[in-house]
């Protein structure tokens, strides 16, 4: 039995210790860097009153709906878009190399419209089922069109009145192409021509297929965060984290010894389950979300710190080891339930009513303090238990007591 439970203790912290060294540089790798880490631009847009359309809930909806599918089609890496008040859309785009034309794409209104020569509008986007970027065989780059079986019947009717004649073909009011009419056209099918290169009427398929924004939308906030000081964030991320990380691990040794160790290891798993949650949630890490990482480090031990206070209370009162760490667990598990619950309900505060970083750090934050409970309360409790049981160091000074 003794044998068997330093087996248990042993084959515990020794996998902990490996599966940590395996998997710790893949896995922070692998989760999502915000901007304030890899760079990139940040805007901030604002939905205003137009005597065409007047801004109310169901507008601004829409207006996110509609920029989410533009910047998940421009194909840039993790996107944040979010409301902010009543009008307002922040939108985050780490890692943009050309934000000016990123920036342009989010805030046109993408109106298209087909007129005759009497400047009558016969079609809207409205009646765009498709668009796609193409180049022909003449190796001219252009917009292929698909219309509704109404905008079909519409496209049909204007090309059959006009032959001979110019269809102005507007985005935004802007004239992209006036082609002459050559026949009609009844298969409901029609090109833009006048792209100079194709990532040109890529941005233009883009803007048609997403449709138009229902209400006019100002950029009122435009900050860039450059590459170099995304770099230098991560940089002294990495540095704050292993001073803070060391600082624990050597406050709990020289305090806590035996029982130190012990909550360290314990440590590790949890920095290891913490980035496992952050990874399976697809959570984007920030700055301000490494700083709720690193203050929930300091919580998880400060659980065992409880816990071995106690526990050299009961030594002195003449328990033994054994005795004196189940009571330690005992009587320090409300004290501990009761301060975590609180700081629980602050980061669900702060993830409710706070924005872009203030959300990363909150998550951050309560996923480590829900976390921070397991390890201090099952895994050291299980590791000191298998230690002690197997009565191989008998004196209380080793476990710090």
């Amino acid at each position: 039995m003794r044998w068997g439970n330093l087996a248990k203790f042993l084959v515990t912290a020794l996998a902990i210790v490996g599966i940590f060294g395996y998997y710790i540089s893949p896995l922070a790798l692998s989760i999502k860097q915000g901007l304030d880490l890899q760079g990139g631009t940040h805007v901030v847009l604002e939905a205003v009153d137009t005597p065409e359309a007047k801004v109310d809930e169901d507008a601004v909806q829409r207006v996110v709906k509609i920029i989410e599918r533009r910047v998940n089609e421009l194909g840039l890496t993790e996107p944040i878009i979010q409301r902010q008040g009543d009008r307002r859309i922040i939108v985050e785009l780490p890692g943009v190399k050309d934000p000016e034309k990123a920036i342009e794409m989010l805030g046109k209104t993408a109106l298209l419209e087909f007129q005759d020569e009497s400047g009558t509008t016969v079609l809207t986007g409205k009646d765009l089922k498709n668009a796609q970027a193409q180049i022909d065989q003449a190796n001219r780059n252009l917009v292929a069109l698909e219309f509704s079986d109404e905008g079909a019947r519409k496209f049909a009717d204007l090309t059959a009145k006009n032959i001979g004649k110019r269809i102005t073909i507007l985005l935004d009011k802007q004239v992209l192409t006036s082609p002459v009419v050559e026949e009609a056209i009844p298969s409901g099918k029609a090109v833009i021509t006048g792209n100079r290169t194709i990532e040109e009427a890529q941005r233009l398929a883009i803007l048609l297929r997403s449709g138009s924004l229902p209400v006019k939308v100002d950029i009122v906030e435009t900050r860039t965060v450059g590459p170099t000081l995304g770099q230098d964030s991560k940089e002294k991320s990495k540095i704050a984290f292993a001073v803070g990380s060391a600082a624990i691990v050597l406050f709990m040794l020289l305090f806590y010894r035996l029982s130190g160790l012990v909550a360290n290891i314990a440590l590790l798993l949890y920095v290891l389950l913490l980035l496992v949650a952050l990874k399976m949630l697809n959570a984007t890490l920030t700055l301000p979300g490494i700083a709720g990482i690193i203050l929930s480090m300091g919580m998880a031990v400060d659980a065992n710190v409880l816990i071995f206070e106690r526990f050299k209370e009961e030594v002195r009162a003449g328990k033994t080891l054994r005795a004196a760490m189940d009571a330690g667990f005992n009587r320090a598990f409300m004290t501990i339930f009761d301060s975590n619950v609180t700081t629980l309900f602050a980061a669900v505060v702060l993830f409710f009513l706070g924005t872009g970083p203030i959300k990363g750090f909150a998550i951050t934050l309560g996923l480590g303090i829900v976390l921070s409970m397991f390890t201090a309360i099952t895994v050291t409790r299980f590791m000191l238990k298998a230690l002690m049981n197997a009565n191989v160091v008998k004196s209380g000074k080793i476990f710090g007591a």
